[in-house]
C-alpha cells in the first residue's frame, strides 16, 4: 500500500489563508476511497465566523457533497494541531485518521490542553500521527504573526 502525504496541499490552503489576512491553518480532508473531499484554509474573517476554522469548513463541505453527517474512514490532514472545538468535530464525523503538522501548546486541543480524544466522554477517538511537516508548519505562524507584530507601531 503507498503512503502519500497530503500536507503539502495543506500547507497550500495555510499559505492561501495568510494571503487573506487569516491565520495560517490549512486541512484537507481525504475520504475513505482516497479522494479528496475538501480543501479549506481558515477563513473567520472573511466570513465573521469564530467557526470557520480550516477543520470545520472541511468537515461541512464533505459532509454536504456525501449527504452525511459522518465520514467514517476518512482521513483529515491540517497544519496545526486542531483546537478543541475541531477536535470535537472531527470526532463527531467520526474521521478515521488524524495528521497534523506543529503542535499547538496554547490552543491545542489533541495533545495539549482539553485533549478531547483523551476524555471519557469521547464517543469517537481517531488515530493521530503529528509531527508531519512540523516545521514548515510551525514557521508559517511564526512569519504570520511577526509580521503582524513588526507592522503596528506599538511603544514599548
Amino acid at each position: 500500500m503507498n503512503f502519500t502525504s497530503y500536507m503539502p496541499d495543506a500547507l497550500r490552503e495555510a499559505r492561501a489563508a495568510a494571503a487573506r489576512d487569516e491565520v495560517p491553518v490549512g486541512a484537507v480532508l481525504i475520504g475513505a476511497d482516497g479522494r479528496v473531499l475538501a480543501r479549506a484554509g481558515n477563513r473567520t474573517r472573511e466570513l465573521s465566523d469564530p467557526t470557520a476554522h480550516a477543520e470545520i469548513l472541511v468537515i461541512r463541505a464533505a459532509c454536504a457533497a456525501l449527504g452525511s453527517e459522518r465520514l467514517p474512514g476518512a482521513r483529515l490532514w491540517v497544519t496545526l494541531e486542531p483546537c478543541p472545538m475541531c477536535a470535537a468535530a472531527i470526532s463527531a464525523a467520526r474521521i478515521e485518521t488524524l495528521y497534523y503538522g506543529a503542535d499547538d501548546p496554547r490552543m491545542g486541543g489533541v495533545r495539549h490542553g482539553a485533549r478531547v480524544f483523551d476524555h471519557p466522554q469521547c464517543h469517537h477517538r481517531p488515530g493521530i500521527v503529528d509531527g508531519i511537516s512540523a516545521e514548515e508548519s510551525r514557521r508559517l505562524l511564526q512569519d504570520f504573526f511577526r509580521e503582524r507584530r513588526d507592522g503596528c507601531n506599538y511603544t514599548k
